[in-house]
């Protein structure tokens, strides 16, 4: 089998259920199962859902310059990541520009686990290769277990309750941004074995992604989908994630874009020096030539990637991606537009293959996950110490 077409260890478990399969990244994968793509999104939004996402990598970094090394690769700081704790950001190169954008927990005092995206992964391999070849020779060991493990992701508002079910300790305690490691339970031949669960995802609802062995992968799968999780595949998945405003690496993302220009900047630690820096310090200065929005229209026909935005006939910017939202009931999307048309409210004139329709900017994200109401306590008169006169 070539690096070409790739198969999860759920494969199998993908065309039993009817799934079409594509390839992506490399891999063959599920795109939507038989109830369709729209079921799927809302089986997310309205209780869980269940994705094989084992086409992303998962590359153990540890060492002695593991932290150093990970502070100068990484926008994010890996110094004052605690043990315990998962972090977003992004790798750059020398110009500022997005080689991945990924996800790292750190594991221990000097380990760490990075996830980058499928069709990234050799490049990130190669990248980071360099750079301990240049400065970290021989404090740095990167071990890629991407073939031998497996990656699902269980998501929406039944997702902990779902996938604690299966985690031997639970995850009743289990923070955002956090993992645990736990034994399986409740997955038939898969029990007892060892596995990370982190309280991280790519929907915009709350969720978890567990991380086993590979031969572990259709029990766990099967126990979630008994449990209730509906099977959903990565038409779902992109939906899902350009309703929550998350960007894609080859749509929002890549390295002739850089996360400044992404506004992305939350996830740039300035405060320390890392690959990119000085380019990013300058544009953050300067201004950008493009900035990412919001799109919106109605009805179903959506704005489609590459699709061209204008101005009384004059460019104006392109889409990266685009979607109809069953959960807003509307078209939307995200695209990159000169800084001066990036106000919420402008109104841009969309081509759709020579159909010009009217499409308005709007502020990212499109949707946000419903925040739990906290109970009201009764009000207590509070008692007010005396203060010394002055």
């Amino acid at each position: 089998m070539s690096d070409a077409d790739l198969r999860t260890p759920l494969y199998d478990a993908h065309v039993t259920a009817g799934a079409r399969m594509v390839p992506f990244g490399g891999w063959d994968m599920p795109v939507q199962y038989p109830g369709g793509i729209l079921a799927e999104v809302r089986a997310v939004r309205g209780a869980a859902g269940v994705f094989d996402v084992s086409h992303m990598g998962r590359v153990y970094i540890s060492g002695p310059a593991a932290t150093a090394f990970l502070d100068w690769a990484l926008t994010g700081s890996a110094a004052s990541l605690a043990v315990g704790r998962a972090r977003y950001c992004l790798i750059c190169n020398e110009r500022g520009g997005v080689i991945d954008d990924t996800i790292f927990y750190r594991l221990a005092e000097n380990s760490y686990l990075l996830i980058p995206n499928a069709g990234n992964r050799h490049r990130v391999l190669d990248w980071f290769g360099r750079i301990i070849g240049q400065r970290f020779d021989g404090g740095v060991t990167i071990n890629d277990r991407t073939m031998q493990t497996s990656l699902l992701a269980c998501q929406g508002p039944a997702s902990l309750s779902l996938a604690g079910g299966l985690a031997e300790n639970g995850l009743a305690g289990l923070r955002p941004f956090a993992w645990t490691e736990t034994r399986l339970k409740n997955c038939g031949e898969a029990s007892g074995a060892a596995a990370l669960v982190g309280r991280t995802g790519y929907t915009g609802e709350d969720g978890v992604e567990i991380l086993a062995p590979a031969a572990a992968a259709p029990a766990i799968w099967q126990a979630l989908t008994d449990a209730g999780a509906a099977p959903c595949g990565l038409g779902a998945r992109d939906v899902l994630r350009t309703e929550a405003g998350l960007p894609l690496h080859g749509h929002e993302l890549d390295e002739s874009t850089t996360p400044v220009e992404a506004r992305l900047e939350r996830f740039v630690d300035f405060g320390k020096d890392f690959v990119g820096r000085d380019a990013l310090l300058r544009q953050r200065e300067s201004g950008t030539r493009f900035t990412l929005v919001g799109l919106r229209m109605p009805g179903r026909s959506a704005p489609r990637a590459t699709y061209a935005l204008s101005v009384l006939g004059q460019p104006a910017g392109q889409v990266t991606s685009g979607c109809y939202s069953p959960t807003l009931d509307t078209s939307l999307g995200m695209g990159y537009v000169f800084p001066e048309f990036s106000r919420p409210g402008t109104v841009l004139e969309l081509d759709k293959r020579g159909l010009i329709e009217e499409i308005t900017v709007t502020s990212l994200p499109h949707y946000r996950r419903p925040r739990p109401s906290k109970a009201r306590r009764p009000h207590r008169r509070r008692r007010h110490s005396p203060r010394p006169l002055a």
